[in-house]
């Protein structure tokens, strides 16, 4: 569980705590030295880090030529960077790693909102976030980048008062230890991830 001080220090404002809570634990790491190497369908056995020198040594090798994602959000090291020499140890510090990743959730979850029609009802807000997560994991939504689309204009259409989403065991994916993301290649309807926010949220 992410510190409370740690959200409120570091996080995207425009993302509820209890959001970026659930945000972590669904789609990023424990760690904030985590790097998880891929490519395709395949997860690359790395050595774990033993300080953000080492972690940042790791994503350098393996930028440009796989997917790397960093840090306790599992951020896309290498997105909007030319070179990976221009890389630098911030994508392992817990809290920039948190600011970063939130503030790029954030984009997607308007992006996937306006998507919807920008609806003000809580009901539709958990299948919003399912489809972000996937979107964050994949790198894509609708056949676009996600992490190179414009930001829409405007506020999150996010209701409030967000209670509680049924775990539908079918549709409930997976989340390995060792592989953090869905391969685009999986179904969306199949691969959603379902979300209690009634814990974290003090119901």
């Amino acid at each position: 569980m992410l510190d409370a001080a740690l959200i409120q220090q570091c996080a995207d404002p425009a993302l509820k705590p209890a959001i970026v809570e659930q945000f972590v634990e669904t789609a990023g790491a424990p760690d904030p030295l985590t790097v998880t190497v891929r490519s395709g369908n395949r997860v690359f056995p790395v050595p774990k880090p033993k300080d953000a020198q080492e972690a940042l040594a790791i994503i350098r090798d393996n930028v440009g030529r796989a997917v790397v994602r960093v840090g306790l959000t599992q951020f896309p090291a290498g997105v909007g960077v030319k070179d990976a020499s221009d890389l630098n140890p911030d994508l392992v510090d817990a809290c920039e790693n948190l600011r970063m990743g939130t503030k790029m959730f954030a984009r997607i979850l308007r992006i996937v909102t306006r998507w919807y029609g920008n609806p003000k009802t809580e009901e539709v807000f958990p299948q919003i976030f399912e489809d972000a997560i996937y979107a964050w994991k994949t790198g894509e939504f609708e056949g676009k980048s996600v992490f190179q689309a414009e930001d829409p204009i405007g506020e999150m259409a996010m209701h409030q008062d967000q209670t509680s989403v049924a775990v539908d065991p079918e549709a409930q994916a997976d989340v390995d230890s060792d592989t953090h993301f869905a391969t685009p290649e999986m179904d969306a309807g199949t691969a959603g991830i379902r979300v209690d926010l009634s814990r974290i949220l003090g119901r």
